[in-house]
């Protein structure tokens, strides 16, 4: 069977399971989130499932929780992501590699570098996913006292993106000429001089090294805010979005979707893939039993603290057994916050039932069989809520064992995701195009 549209596929590591009590499930690597030799096997498992990318979150602080919840967070601990993904391009061949890294606490030209060595070395399978980071405590680590303003971060967000990209251009694709004979080793006039000031970012340039061999590594970005859907028009690649249900998709697809074309950009040009945690079982009562032993690992302490993270206040004092009292906005991601928010309304959770879900996963999950899992991603992507998803497992090796050697399978037999990779590049794996250099 064949299809015009079929699903994209990346896989959320943090760089392992997101959910709290992953670490603890049966089975589970306990130091999953700080062992190469696991992460290499992970990202193997992956290529062999013909996933898109490997997509590697990062923190620039250790997470602002009281350390009584901290001590229970097995992401504590994590590798440096270009030089974790790196180390994984060497171990893999097709799978895209994407990093996360803050337009607010880095310099342009730093990011630029790192990423355009990451595609060199990868042979072209590099993603950026920008982030303005949300976490107060990154600030400390960073000689500020105090955040930026959530405007101020979009804003520098915006300008850092055409420097970077600037900087990628710096240089024409047949610029290294290499002329033994004439001991010319590159064409001066086919060298650019970026001279970039602005508001925020002043960068003379040229980068010193070669453009990336996909033109623009992937440009990637997750959030969701009016802020971070104008951004994600104008300048992503591919989006990884938040939605609890089909038709808060489906609002997003369409916005995102319909800024691009207001603005002259192709549709096609960019892949929505919200965040799902999948729990696989042989019955759909196996797999909800699973994900009720998952969230019985999450202690309170751990729960209340992802609760107040989410939300921008301390929420340790609230009442656990009350509903949730009026919450001020803050400097925090917004996205986060009113997802929280609307989530409490809709199904008039308690702070503790509210935590308990924020402790574990809150988003979109998809628990059952993998016919009944295909079927919901099916829906997802005929009803125009997604492009595909960013995958996330409950426990690991395990969850990400199940989806591979089960759920994979049944979606290439619907004719819903590929049977091999028809590239080598993670543009190729996208469908998307080559940026043209912009000054040659």
């Amino acid at each position: 069977m064949s299809r015009d549209r079929q699903l994209h596929l990346g896989a959320f590591m943090r760089p392992a399971s997101i959910h709290t009590g992953a670490w603890r499930y049966p089975g589970a690597y306990l130091d999953a989130n700080f062992n190469f030799g696991h992460l290499k096997r992970f990202a193997q498992t992956l290529e062999r499932g013909r996933f898109d990318a490997f997509f590697m979150a990062d923190h620039l602080a250790v997470l602002n929780m009281p350390v009584e919840a901290l001590k229970r967070s097995h992401t504590v601990t994590s590798f440096e992501p270009f030089t974790l993904l790196s180390a994984l391009a060497g171990a893999t061949e097709r799978i895209g590699l994407v990093a996360t890294a803050s337009t607010t606490f880095d310099a342009p030209y730093h990011i630029a570098r790192r990423f355009a060595s990451l595609d060199h070395i990868s042979g072209g399978r590099a993603g950026w996913n920008i982030v303005t980071t949300s976490n107060p405590d990154a600030a400390l680590n960073f000689g500020l006292e105090e955040h930026m303003e959530h405007g101020e971060r979009y804003d520098r967000a915006r300008e850092f993106y055409d420097v970077v990209t600037g900087l990628w251009d710096s240089w024409a694709d047949d610029a290294f000429i290499r002329d033994v004979e004439a001991g010319i080793y590159f064409d001066p006039a086919k060298l650019h001089v970026l001279d970039h000031k602005g508001p925020h970012l002043s960068v003379r340039g040229p980068l010193n090294i070669a453009r990336p061999p996909q033109g623009w590594p992937v440009i990637v970005q997750a959030g969701a805010s009016d802020s971070g859907r104008q951004l994600a028009a104008e300048t992503a690649e591919m989006v990884f979005a938040a939605g609890s249900t089909l038709a808060a998709g489906q609002r997003f697809y369409a916005d995102v979707k319909g800024r691009m074309e207001a603005i002259g950009r192709d549709r096609d040009h960019l892949k929505i893939l919200p965040g799902a945690f999948v729990v696989v079982g042989d019955t759909v009562e196996e797999a909800r039993a699973k994900r009720a032993k998952l969230d019985s690992l999450v202690h309170y302490e751990s729960a209340i603290a992802s609760l107040s993270i989410a939300l921008g206040t301390d929420a340790s004092g609230f009442d656990p057994d009350a509903k949730l009292p009026p919450i001020s906005e803050t400097n925090a991601s917004k996205t986060g916050r009113e997802r929280v928010l609307e989530l409490a309304e809709r199904e008039g959770l308690t702070v503790r039932q509210l935590a308990q879900r924020l402790g574990g996963y809150a988003g979109l999950a998809f628990v059952g069989t993998p016919a009944t899992i295909a079927d919901e991603m099916q829906a997802w992507l005929d009803g125009e809520g997604s492009d595909g998803f960013n995958v996330m497992f409950p426990y690991l090796p395990g969850g990400l064992d199940d989806f591979v050697d089960q759920v994979v399978p049944e979606l290439q037999r619907r004719g819903l995701f590929r049977k091999e990779y028809e590239g080598t590049t993670l543009r190729d794996h996208l469908g998307l195009p080559r940026p043209a250099n912009r000054f040659f």
